[in-house]
């Protein structure tokens, strides 16, 4: 596989761009593997790289029913940050955040990872309790976060809604420097480039039907195209994690709702951070073609439809206007939404389960994208060592047995 340099570039281009190698192999299955990771996303594909790279276990498939990086990952609004209130989930997202650092370099592949800050914006007296509760939190944890007053807030960025009269008033809000955002689709690209060079086999448009269970032990998966058998089964699939769960008869605490974003136009740079907005739901940052990327709250109900209702578009883009009244002409270019599976406490499932050699990972809600290398990083320890990583170990099911839930509702700056 060709190594990407300046130098390779430089040499392509002799040749008019018309030598590159492929980027990733298109195998058939084989009959069995040690690991199959149903999921082709960011999580998917970061479990497998690590598999292979951490505990050299190369005899994978990741199984994927659509094309790699397509469901979720590419459907997200790409922020990065760690500065959650609860240590249990501050650590995990740190852990995400320390590997984001370096990712780009260790995958050889460019993830556009943007380290501009985010701000999470206080629009009344609790909000800035709870912000300067979550700032000395992650502070006690080793996080980089501050608290900004409205003038600071102001001075960062100069188009945001700061007057004393409006529907929002900006009373100040928390800041994270190392913050920021990566191109979603290069990263579900570079894993996949790294995991294929490790010797995985990236499996697409080959949808899993069912899981193979005999005797309390799982052996394989059931796909359209016919039985792949497996020692192990990592399961990362999710706003359809509970329909794999159901697959073999377990109910996990799962609900499945769209979470819709949006694009504008592209235009000249104006917006150079992350802003996000607990209270109206709502958050924009601008990718570097010049599109504004606009997010908001999931949807009530629940459902598979990768399209949400029009109500949370309408409330979310009045709110971004109310606060960046510079963008009230600016067009939309196109909406989508996103399965997310969210848990009654906000927070993932990192666990093993009762079956022997099935895993899953899921109910990561709105906060996947920025753990993707960290939770596929954990992940991948759990299944390698058949015991929970111990960033994993407070993520397991048992914390819905025994009470211990980790309770990020709210308390992270953003509605999960």
């Amino acid at each position: 596989m060709n190594h990407y340099s300046g130098f390779g570039l430089f040499k392509h281009a002799l040749s008019y761009h018309e030598n590159w190698q492929k980027v990733w192999r298109n195998p058939l299955p084989k009959k069995h593997y040690d690991v199959i990771i149903i999921g082709g996303g960011g999580h998917g594909l970061a479990t497998a790289y690590y598999l292979a790279k951490e505990h050299g276990i190369t005899n994978i498939a990741v199984v994927e029913k659509g094309y790699l990086g397509g469901g979720n990952t590419a459907r997200n609004t790409t922020i990065v940050r760690s500065n959650y209130l609860w240590d249990d989930a501050a650590k995990l997202y740190e852990h995400a955040m320390k590997l984001w650092e370096g990712l780009s370099l260790e995958l050889n592949y460019n993830l556009m990872f943007s380290q501009r800050g985010v701000l999470n914006l206080g629009h009344t007296l609790q909000d800035m309790r709870d912000i300067e509760r979550r700032v000395n939190a992650n502070r006690l944890n080793g996080i980089d976060s501050e608290v900004l007053s409205t003038k600071e807030v102001q001075d960062l960025v100069p188009i945001l809604n700061c007057a004393p009269d409006a529907r929002y008033p900006v009373l100040g809000a928390s800041w994270q420097k190392r913050g920021g955002t990566a191109r979603h689709d290069a990263v579900a690209w570079g894993f996949a480039r790294a995991a294929d060079q490790l010797g995985v086999d990236l499996i697409q448009q080959n949808e899993v039907t069912g899981i193979r269970v005999v005797d309390g032990m799982v052996k394989g998966v059931e796909t359209k195209n016919g039985f792949i058998g497996a020692s192990k089964v990592g399961c990362v699939a999710a706003g359809h994690s509970g329909e794999l769960a159901r697959m073999v008869n377990l109910s996990l605490p799962l609900e499945s709702h769209p979470l819709q974003a949006m694009v504008s136009e592209p235009l000249k740079p104006c917006l150079d951070t992350v802003v996000m907005s607990n209270h109206v739901h709502g958050y924009m940052s601008q990718s570097d073609k010049g599109d504004l990327v606009i997010g908001a709250g999931i949807d009530g109900y629940l459902g598979y439809g990768q399209r949400g209702s029009f109500s949370i578009i309408e409330s979310t883009i009045a709110a971004i206007i109310e606060m960046f009244p510079i963008v009230s002409r600016v067009r939309l270019n196109r909406h989508w939404g996103g399965i997310v599976d969210t848990c009654p406490d906000a927070c993932p499932i990192i666990s093993k389960t009762p079956i022997g050699g099935l895993y899953f990972n899921c109910g990561w809600g709105t906060g996947g994208f920025k753990a993707t290398p960290g939770s596929g990083h954990v992940f991948a320890s759990t299944i390698a060592n058949d015991h929970p990583h111990p960033l994993a170990k407070p993520f397991s099911l048992d914390r819905f047995i025994t009470g211990r839930l980790i309770d990020e509702h709210g308390a992270a700056g953003v509605a999960h």
